[in-house]
């Protein structure tokens, strides 16, 4: 069995409002969930994701923190992609 999470960052420009910050939580090559800042929350996929989601969502400090990772991660490192030539 697998269980593994993928961060990523969607965007446009290089303005933090159209920076879109998303967590996947996967088992076994499954999506079971996942955070989008744009949301901000975790919706659930699956049913075990749904209860994941239920919980994490739960968590108060630890969804701010998914939230502030759109300025601290993304932001930060949209510059390295964006202004490629």
């Amino acid at each position: 069995f697998e269980n593994y999470a993928v961060d990523r960052c969607v965007f446009n420009s290089s303005e933090l409002n159209d920076i879109e910050y998303i967590r996947s939580e996967f088992y076994n090559k499954l999506e079971i969930a996942r955070f989008s800042s744009s949301v901000g929350k975790y919706v659930g996929y699956t049913e075990y994701g749904v209860k994941q989601a239920n919980y994490w969502n739960s968590q108060t400090l630890y969804i701010e923190g998914l939230k502030a990772t759109r300025e601290t991660y993304c932001l930060t490192n949209v510059g390295n992609d964006y202004y490629k030539a």
